[in-house]
């Protein structure tokens, strides 16, 4: 049985003190949800503040990014073995965001997630396709060249280690979602991407998450495909009342 995750990917909102209030306010609304692995991503100098917050909880700290290397002179990089020492237990990796505007490519997610796995961090990997992609019958292809390039090269063992983030950019904060029936579609699609690179067991062990514009109202509906196993989740990852109403589907 696959334990669903739900993320809050807080992208570039929220201050450290802001930060902490809003883990002060979530956790008593999520403190019985025991059915789900509970993250949330904010900014780097919240990690800190969101660490400190959620001691004691049932709610994980990620980060949004990482570098593929340890150390050294790479200005305003940040390594997997720095957000460990920070408190971090998750990482968001090849987010559709960092794509579009910072040029991740499917090579510099293949070494961001080997990275994140050798530091000790959960990375959930995101994979998805443009408008344009999905309109000209491409999400297939599109996918598979993701999962090639930014995973199949893993090591099984590697690959055991991580969680999938289906993005499709046409709704990542457009207020657009993939109806349940295309996510789940799309989900049947990776897992057996998975099955034919890694296996049958390592298949059904994938969790592969939903994201793009995920709401307390969808989100039922999305759960209820088979192959769907939580939610990578955006603005309404804001709101305390939002997001525990979204864990807690």
């Amino acid at each position: 049985m696959r334990k669903p995750v739900i993320a809050g990917n807080w992208k570039m909102y929220k201050t450290p003190s802001e930060a902490a209030g809003f883990l002060h306010d979530l956790a008593p609304l999520v403190e019985a949800s025991s059915h789900a692995e509970i993250v949330v991503c904010p900014p780097f100098v919240d990690v800190a503040a969101a660490v400190d917050a959620a001691r004691g909880t049932n709610i994980g700290i990620g980060a949004q990014d990482l570098f593929w290397l340890k150390e050294g002179a790479y200005t305003g990089e940040i390594s997997g073995p720095m957000l460990v020492a920070a408190g971090c237990s998750w990482v968001i990796v090849g987010h559709s965001e960092r794509r579009e505007y910072f040029g991740e490519t499917d090579e510099s997610v293949f070494k961001k997630t080997a990275a994140a796995i050798e530091a000790g961090l959960t990375p959930i990997v995101c994979v998805g396709e443009r408008l344009e992609e999905r309109e000209a019958g491409n999400t297939e292809k599109v996918l598979a060249t993701q999962f090639a390039g930014g995973l199949a090269g893993l090591a099984p063992e590697q690959f055991a280690r991580i969680v999938i983030a289906y993005e499709p950019i046409w709704a990542i904060g457009t207020g657009r979602t993939a109806t349940p029936e295309i996510a789940g579609q799309v989900h049947h699609f990776l897992r057996e991407q998975v099955s034919i690179r890694f296996g049958d067991e390592a298949s059904e062990a994938c969790r592969i998450l939903y994201g793009g514009s995920v709401k307390p109202d969808n989100v039922k509906n999305l759960m209820a495909q088979e192959d769907l196993d939580g939610a990578l989740v955006g603005g309404a990852s804001l709101d305390p009342a939002s997001f525990a109403a979204i864990i807690n589907f």
